[in-house]
């Protein structure tokens, strides 16, 4: 969220933004000082009493206590009741959070819900369990600060800290609470009421939809929410990278490493954070009017038969939709967002428009910083380094801000550049801002009408007059837009190289692509079609097909399928233990696509996951079709046969890995209570190839373990 421009040094001198805590610090510390001297001679006591068992302590002791702490007496397995005061405890524990994280909160906003009349209000939100219990941990903290506040007028210290310590748990969970799930929901269902005329949808179907599915509807609101959060975030942290450091100083820097959420959140009291969270919503809930509900207006007005978007669940078209919905995620997003191509693009806008912002306006100086300055402070900045980190002492005349990054700069290595101020400097920041804001609107109309004329154009060629979904003509036409924007710019990098390098280049990407095509048909074609197949022969057609019908096999949707299959195999083999598929596909990945070893990746990867693939289909069908018809069984016999073999096979491997894994951790448990049990000790001994020569060997090294 939003830093505060006002008092900017209160956000890190806590201590001087209220008279009254300061107060309550000092009546503290003579406290402290009174009960120092009541301290110092239990401590005295302490200090004895650890010295005596500092005596007594015996190595034997902990050592037999350490060897008589077996697995067999942990599970008790010996007969000891070890075990069951292991169980004790851990239920004692969970039913003790239970009561008092749960059932507390929990009945303690019933009661005063119910008093208050409220009732019928929060039966009718669908969420009755989560605001009552919210409720109810307000009340405690309202509760908790109204008795630290009396117990710091009796001066019961103790009780005074214990309560102090309760109410800053409670106001930290409330806090992230709000910060984590009531902001990113207010931001969700603030898009989506600006978006309503995007879709041709009304608050009427919005609110069925959340009668229908309650809990459904509140989750994707607050993922969208924190989706659009993150992204904002994001451009932040890229605006930083362009930026003069010191121009965001109002905003908080996430990449700080002195910025710590939790003790803000500690320190800084109730309304500072109800004051930033309002704050936060106005901004953030005005740049979703400026970038979707304004555009929306304006092509409704432009272009009368553009909108609404279509977004209907099914498709008339003959493409599946979740073929599509599929070949968005695994093809489309990943090559936008894993690309760090896009990124450089957009910080080289966002640069551009800041040159042309800062020339047109006279703030340059103020934006980027001066170029002549910057290098001066490069070349003396080894030498300057202790005297500018620990200079707090602003600049006459550069505000408030220079003030706020002085102050921080005592704190850590947060940096601040001066800069030239030029005449009527306000009008000119009010100019940026509207600037700036005429700049999101029209980027906010190329990017909701360009890529979508360009994905239904693209899209007729293949589905005609059918209507797609337009999330997938959005998709299409960014992707088409950026493989274009690519290609310009490799052949605009490519252009004062000469003819010669050209051709070159185009040689060696036209192999590259040659070869790039032949392994996507290999990996990207093959095989997540066979694991598709093989998939609807093992898992789906069992379940969903009877005995008595015929299965019907699509290979577009196994083909589909098998590509998320194949991501998720690929995903678990690198997370998991090192075997020679997780060392092949390491090094594929290792080695890119313009280092692509055609011959490597057949032989090593496509080769043996593709023969795997065919034994798996081959097998059990010519086992049900051309063995079991031999043995003389009925026809309803090899019916069965034919339908349940991939199944029964299945269960098989998985039985016999589960065995064989079972094995080998016996083995593993029986040496190490064999080696616990009867092991004396230990000799390491020089390893020694057989020879035809008989020769002398040194005396080994020997370590026992007794």
């Amino acid at each position: 969220m939003l830093d505060q421009p006002a008092n900017p040094a209160a956000e890190n001198v806590v201590v001087g933004e209220n008279p009254e805590i300061q107060e309550e610090q000092v009546d503290e510390e003579e406290e402290d000082n009174e009960d120092e001297e009541d301290a110092v001679v239990e401590d005295a006591a302490d200090a004895n009493n650890g010295a005596q068992d500092d005596m007594n302590w015996n190595a034997l002791e902990w050592d037999r206590a350490a060897e008589e702490l077996t697995w067999e007496r942990m599970l008790g397995l010996d007969g000891s009741l070890v075990f069951l005061e292991h169980v004790f405890w851990v239920v004692s524990l969970n039913t003790l959070f239970i009561l008092v994280f749960a059932f507390c909160p929990y009945h303690i906003g019933h009661f005063s819900i119910v008093g208050l009349g409220f009732e019928e209000y929060v039966q009718a939100s669908h969420f009755e369990g989560l605001i009552t219990t919210i409720v109810g941990y307000v009340l405690l903290a309202v509760t908790l600060i109204v008795c630290h506040g009396l117990a710091a007028l009796v001066k019961f210290q103790r009780s005074r800290r214990l309560l102090g310590v309760c109410y800053i748990v409670v106001k930290v969970s409330l806090l992230v609470v709000v910060e984590i799930g009531v902001f990113p929901l207010i931001c969700g269902w603030w898009l989506d009421i600006c978006s309503l005329e995007m879709f041709d949808a009304t608050l009427k179907d919005r609110e069925l939809s959340f009668q229908s599915a309650p809990g459904t509807t509140m989750f994707l609101h607050w993922l969208v929410g924190m989706v659009y959060v993150f992204y904002f975030a994001s451009f932040i942290l890229l605006l930083r990278e362009v930026l003069r450091p010191g121009v965001l100083w109002f905003l908080r820097n996430l990449n700080d490493p002195d910025f710590n959420p939790v003790q803000e959140m500690i320190h800084l009291p109730i309304y500072r954070h109800l004051r930033r969270f309002i704050l936060s919503v106005i901004v953030f809930g005005s740049i979703v009017l400026l970038m979707l509900w304004l555009p929306i207006r304006i092509i409704k007005y432009l272009l009368p038969h553009f909108l609404p978007y279509n977004v209907m669940l099914y498709s008339d078209a003959p493409v599946s939709e979740l073929s599509l919905e599929l070949l968005l995620l695994q093809v489309v997003l990943p090559a936008l967002l894993e690309q760090g191509h896009t990124r450089q693009w957009l910080k080289g806008l966002v640069r551009a428009w800041t040159v042309t912002a800062g020339y047109l306006l006279d703030l340059h100086s103020y934006l980027l910083g001066d170029q002549e300055e910057n290098e001066n402070n490069a070349n003396q900045q080894p030498n300057n380094q202790h005297a500018r980190n620990n200079n707090a002492i602003p600049v006459v005349g550069e505000g408030l801000h220079a003030a706020h990054q002085a102050i921080l700069q005592q704190g850590g290595p947060v940096g601040f550049q001066p800069y030239r101020r030029p005449l009527k400097f306000p009008l000119r920041i009010f100019l940026l801002i509207v600037f700036m804001c005429i700049t999101l609107l029209i980027a906010s109309l190329i990017c909701l009408t360009l890529p979508v004329f360009a994905g239904r154009w693209l899209m007729s060629f293949w589905t005609g007059t059918a209507k797609i979904h337009e999330l997938y003509t959005a998709a299409c036409g960014l992707y088409v837009c950026w493989l274009t924007i690519r290609a310009v710019t490799v052949l605009v990098a490519w252009m004062p190289q000469g003819r010669r390098v050209i051709f070159q280049k185009v040689k060696e990407w036209s192999l590259m692509i040659m070869k790039t095509l032949i392994v996507a048909i290999l990996l990207a074609g093959v095989v997540p079609l066979l694991l598709g197949l093989l998939f609807e022969l093992v898992i789906v057609a069992p379940l969903r097909v009877p005995l008595d019908q015929t299965p019907l096999f699509y290979p577009w949707q196994d083909w589909a399928l098998g590509v998320l299959h194949a991501k998720i195999i690929a995903a678990i083999t690198l997370m998991g233990p090192q075997w020679w598929l997780k060392t092949v596909i390491e090094q594929v990945y290792a080695n890119g696509i313009r280092n692509i070893d055609l011959h490597f990746i057949i032989r090593k990867l496509a080769a043996p996951v593709i023969s795997v693939l065919l034994l798996s289909l081959c097998v059990p069908y010519i086992i049900a079709s051309g063995v079991v018809p031999l043995l003389g069984v009925t026809a309803e016999m090899q019916n069965l046969v034919q339908r349940r073999i991939y199944p029964f096979l299945l269960m098989v491997v998985v039985l016999m890995g589960i065995l064989s894994f079972q094995v080998r951790q016996f083995k593993r448990l029986y040496e190490h209570i064999k080696n616990d049990k009867y092991l004396v000790g230990q000799r390491l001994v020089n390893y020694e190839r057989k020879s035809g020569k008989q020769g002398t060997s040194t005396t080994p090294p020997q370590s026992s373990q007794e």
